[in-house]
């Protein structure tokens, strides 16, 4: 990871000073949008064929019980290695990919048993390896930074803050030793805590030790005041490089396989048929949907980021058919939603409402009582401006949104009502009861219609000249019997044609 840093800081000291890049990276809106953006672009990637395979909330176990793959990785790395407890170990990330094939797996070979549904299946899976995985949390690794609240809904709002230091200039690594004049010597209880007493207890005997002996980085030896030049550093957010790996790693994949992925996602059978590996493939999606999911748990947690897998690609689906564009539009509309969302968390709605002021005003027209101090989680936010977008797509998409199908439909009822109109006075033209069944003040009652919603077929009709009015009768003009004669050669044809 460090190297990959390094690699990200040389690329961009080609176009910005170190001052520039510290101050973009300590800013924590551009750091929490850097990594909300890339949780959303692997999450809408991969969400797009979960979504496709009707296997969304896969996501939704899948990101519960990466968690207990961590613990226990965790565990192992501290109990049975003896090794420092660090969470940004890509062991941990091993762990986790391994327990989101097991879910799959345990789902699988829950329904395969016969004895309950595939959707019951995933629901016994994830819970009790969820479960496991809070219990260990809470009862084994209680001393780390490792708590509920953080599965919940992480931390991204102080990723700026969990950093690597990489220097530039004056970059001398401080040794300090027991023997070094600098060392600190103080003494240390040993048997304090095997005999529960206190220090100051004639029972306890004490060892001296060196309270600040260690090697130190560059930025540590300048914070403890062990240098006399400042080095120059850049600080670079250890959760943008994770991200942009497992980002990278994600794309890599899709493109990758994207054929495989298409072909199994539509027909499964056919992948098998022409020499694919649908399971074998449906399992390294599952492992690649587990790294972005652990990926993400530091920064928007294992509850959250199920909206990331779900939500952009419910939005993108709205609005193309196409699986290029879908996986292109749900990229976008996840990672402005994680622009987005950090404004929404710092009171502002899409940059130009401020919350505070839409509340005070929803308190005043209706008395409401709601706190008019807006304090929201931004990994919360970015979900609500993320369905935010859902909505729009939900309520404007132009081929499958809530307006455009009401003016279809409304569009198709009208065309109906016109068409029947029109057949009525086409089959009843020339005929003996052409008086009774053509006469304008009578013709509402043969369609059991209000005289109003007669009256405005019929303008309509002769607006667009499908039919003239002679003697108070209706009848057809030379437009309105081509369009009967091509509304019969066509649609009813076609229709008479179907089995």
């Amino acid at each position: 990871m460090v190297q990959l840093e390094q690699l990200f800081i040389t690329l961009l000291l080609n176009f910005f000073s170190r001052e520039e890049i510290n101050s973009f990276l300590r800013d924590p809106q551009n750091t929490a949008t850097i990594i909300g953006s890339l949780i959303a672009i692997s999450g809408a990637l991969l969400g797009t064929f979960l979504l496709l395979r009707g296997m969304s909330l896969t996501s939704d176990a899948i990101s519960h019980t990466v968690l207990l793959g961590i613990v226990v990785a965790f565990l192992v790395l501290t109990s049975l290695f003896q090794r420092e407890p660090d969470l940004s170990s890509p062991w941990l990330i091993i762990g986790a990919a391994a327990a989101g094939v097991i879910t799959v797996v345990l789902t699988e070979a829950i329904y395969r048993s016969g004895l309950v549904k595939q959707d019951a299946a995933l629901g016994l899976a994830f819970p009790l390896l969820f479960a496991v995985a809070v219990i260990l949390i809470s009862r084994v690794v209680d001393d780390v930074h490792l708590d509920e609240d953080a599965v919940m809904v992480g931390e991204i709002g102080v990723a700026w803050a969990n950093t690597n230091s990489h220097c530039l200039e004056n970059c001398e690594t401080v040794i300090i030793t027991q023997d070094d004049p600098r060392a600190e010597i103080a003494r240390q209880c040993t048997n304090c805590r095997d005999l529960a007493i206190s220090p100051r207890d004639e029972r306890a005997e004490f060892t001296e030790i060196c309270a600040n002996c260690g090697s130190y980085s560059p930025a540590q030896a300048w914070q403890a005041g062990l240098l006399e030049n400042e080095p120059v550093l850049i600080f670079w957010p250890k959760s943008i490089t994770v991200m942009a790996l497992i980002t990278f790693l994600t794309i890599l994949f899709v493109v990758l396989f994207y054929k495989e992925l298409k072909l199994s996602t539509f027909d499964s059978a056919l992948a098998a048929a022409l020499g694919f590996r649908p399971t074998l493939l449906n399992y390294a999606l599952m492992v690649v949907v587990s790294l972005v999911a652990v990926g993400a748990f530091d920064a928007v947690g294992s509850i959250l980021v199920i909206a990331f897998f779900i939500i952009p690609p419910a939005a993108a689906y709205l609005l193309t058919d196409n699986l290029a564009r879908m996986l292109l539009y749900s990229s976008a509309i996840g990672a402005a939603g994680a622009y987005f969302g950090y404004d929404l968390a710092r009171g502002t709605i899409l940059g130009v409402l401020q919350v505070d002021d839409l509340l005070a005003a929803l308190n005043r027209l209706f008395n409401l009582g709601l706190l008019e101090r807006w304090d929201s989680s931004i990994s919360a936010s970015m979900v609500l401006m993320i369905f935010f977008f859902f909505l729009a797509a939900w309520v404007f998409s132009p081929k499958y949104g809530l307006v455009s199908t009401l003016i279809r439909r409304s569009h198709q009822r009208r065309s109906f009502d016109n068409q029947v109109v029109l057949g009525h006075i086409h089959n009843h033209t020339g005929t003996a009861v052409e008086t009774e069944e053509l006469t304008i003040s009578t013709l509402y009652r043969h369609f059991r219609w209000s005289p109003g919603k007669t009256k405005r077929i019929l303008s309509h009709l002769q607006t667009r000249n499908f039919v003239h009015v002679k003697a108070d009768k209706v009848y057809l003009t030379a437009k309105g019997r081509n369009q009967v004669r091509t509304f019969r050669e066509t649609k009813l044809a076609r229709e008479t044609t179907i089995p």
